[in-house]
């Protein structure tokens, strides 16, 4: 499952991407400093844009961890959509590219061939997740997984949920069935390439 992803381009475009699906975005923390990063990994901070309870189309732009420590000590990086609606603490994981790693076909090779998975002709995009407040690393987010739609499946048995566009406000809205959101994007929207 997805462990690595990225985000390259500035703050001032990301929010210019959230302005075009008519979503409002506020800094209840101040504006954060977000450097392009080429590789987000597991426990790192990285940007989520949150919901505002009671206004639709409003937005939280902060910080926070990518994973939660399960009962085990593990991290909980990315959670199973299947069966569950999610009628609170949803969020929208800004990225402009995520990996996925397979067993290459060189056996020699030692590393995993690298696949960088971009959304065909647009800048960014949003992984749907959700946050919650644990004790032991305080606010903290996940990404949801799905059966691996047609870009995904030659790559991997699951995928990350990305959100078609026009349900990024959907999706800050926990009113909406989260049933009708998660679903796989048609051939073609996601452009792949071997990097690494």
């Amino acid at each position: 499952m997805c462990n690595d992803y990225r985000l390259m381009i500035e703050l001032a475009s990301v929010i210019e991407q959230f302005e075009h699906r008519k979503i409002k975005i506020r800094f209840p923390e101040g504006r954060p400093n977000i450097e392009a990063r080429e590789d987000i990994k597991i426990t790192d901070a990285a940007p989520i844009v949150r919901g505002v309870e009671g206004e639709r189309g409003a937005g939280e732009l902060v910080q926070r961890r990518w994973s939660w420590p399960s009962p085990t000590k593990k991290p909980v990086y990315n959670f199973r959509s299947e069966g569950r609606e999610f009628t609170s603490n949803r969020c929208l994981i800004v990225a402009d590219g995520f990996y996925e790693f397979t067993t290459p076909a060189d056996p020699k090779k030692k590393r995993k061939d690298k696949w960088l998975f971009r959304k065909t002709g647009e800048p960014v995009f949003a992984i749907a997740g959700i946050w919650r407040e644990t004790e032991d690393v305080g606010e903290a987010f996940t990404m949801l997984t799905m059966e691996p739609g047609p870009d995904i499946a030659p790559y991997h048995d699951r995928q990350i949920v990305v959100l078609d566009r026009g349900d990024w406000v959907n999706w800050l809205d926990p009113s909406v069935s989260a049933a009708d959101l998660i679903k796989p994007l048609p051939p073609g929207a996601l452009t792949v390439e071997q990097v690494g």
